[in-house]
C-alpha cells in the first residue's frame, strides 16, 4: 500500500510515507517542531517527503493521521490537511476518492510503545499523554499478538486521579507517554513499574494503518474530525465573573 501518515498531536510533528519498491515496503520519514508551528510546515514538509518518495497525493492509498486527544492547535491542523489533500486528490487528473483514516492518538502511542520494546502477545501499555494544565489524557490497551485490544475509553484525569481498569488489577503494564517529566512523580501508581518516554509517531500510524482500514475505518474527508475530550481550555469572562460571585465571602 502507498500511504501518507502524520502525527502533530505533540509538540513534536511526525510525518511518514510508504511505499513498495522492488516489491519491499520502504519508508521515508520526517519530524519538526509540533504544536503551533506544525500549521505552518506540516504542508512543505508532506510535500517534500512525497517527493523524495517519487509519489503524488492522487498516487496514496489513504491519508492516515493521529485524530486525538491531544493539543489542540495540532489536531485541528492534521484534520485541516487531511481534509485538504483528501479533498485536493479528488479534484485533480484521474480523481478518485482517497480513503482518510482518523487514528486515536493514545492507541498510536501504545503501538510506538511496543515496536521500541519488542513486545509480543499480552503486552499491555497504559497510554499517557500530557493535556497541560497539570493533567493528562490516558488509556489502557492491550495487544493479542496481531491487533490491539481497548481496555476503556480514553479519558482526561488529574495524575493523582490515574487508576488501572478493573480487569488489570495485580497486573504491571508498561506506562508510557511525554508525562513522568512534568506529573511523574504524582502518579499513584508504583514507581518500580516500567515508564517508557514516547511519544506517538507517523511510523506507528503506518503500522496501525492496514489493520484499521481492512476493518473499514477510513472516511470521507469531510467526515475527518479531531477528537476532543476537553471541550473547553479557558473560561469565558462571564464564567469567570460567575464563579467570582460564587465564592464565599471572608468573615
Amino acid at each position: 500500500m502507498q500511504l501518507l501518515a502524520f502525527d502533530t498531536s505533540t509538540d513534536r510533528m511526525s510525518i511518514a510515507v510508504a511505499r513498495a519498491v522492488d516489491g519491499q515496503r520502504v519508508l521515508w520519514e520526517h519530524s519538526g517542531a509540533g504544536g503551533a508551528q506544525a500549521s505552518v510546515a506540516l504542508i512543505p514538509a508532506i510535500l517534500q517527503l512525497m517527493g523524495r518518495a517519487g509519489l503524488e497525493i492522487a498516487d496514496l492509498d489513504a491519508i492516515v493521521f493521529g485524530c486525538g486527544p491531544g493539543a489542540f492547535t495540532g489536531l485541528r491542523t492534521a484534520c485541516a490537511v487531511a481534509q485538504g489533500l483528501g479533498y485536493g486528490a479528488q479534484g485533480g487528473p484521474g480523481a478518485r476518492e482517497i480513503p482518510v483514516l482518523p487514528v486515536d492518538t493514545l492507541l498510536v502511542l501504545a503501538e510506538e510503545a511496543r515496536e521500541q520494546l519488542g513486545g509480543g502477545a499480552g503486552t499491555r501499555v497504559l497510554a499517557l499523554l500530557d493535556a497541560r494544565m497539570d493533567e493528562l489524557y490516558c488509556a489502557p490497551f492491550q495487544f493479542d499478538g496481531a491487533n490491539w485490544q481497548r481496555i476503556a475509553p480514553d479519558r482526561l484525569c488529574s495524575a493523582q486521579q490515574l487508576q488501572l481498569p478493573t480487569q488489570w488489577q495485580g497486573l504491571e503494564p508498561v506506562l508510557a507517554g511525554n508525562v513522568f517529566a512534568g506529573v511523574g512523580a504524582q502518579l499513584p501508581l508504583p514507581a518500580a513499574w516500567q515508564r517508557l518516554s514516547v511519544l506517538p509517531t507517523a511510523a506507528a500510524l503506518l503500522r496501525l494503518a492496514p489493520g484499521l482500514l481492512a476493518a473499514g475505518q477510513a472516511v470521507a474527508p469531510a467526515l475527518a474530525l479531531p477528537t476532543y475530550i476537553r471541550d473547553k481550555v479557558a473560561q469565558t469572562s462571564a464564567e469567570r465573573a460567575a464563579a467570582k460571585a460564587a465564592l464565599p465571602v471572608a468573615p
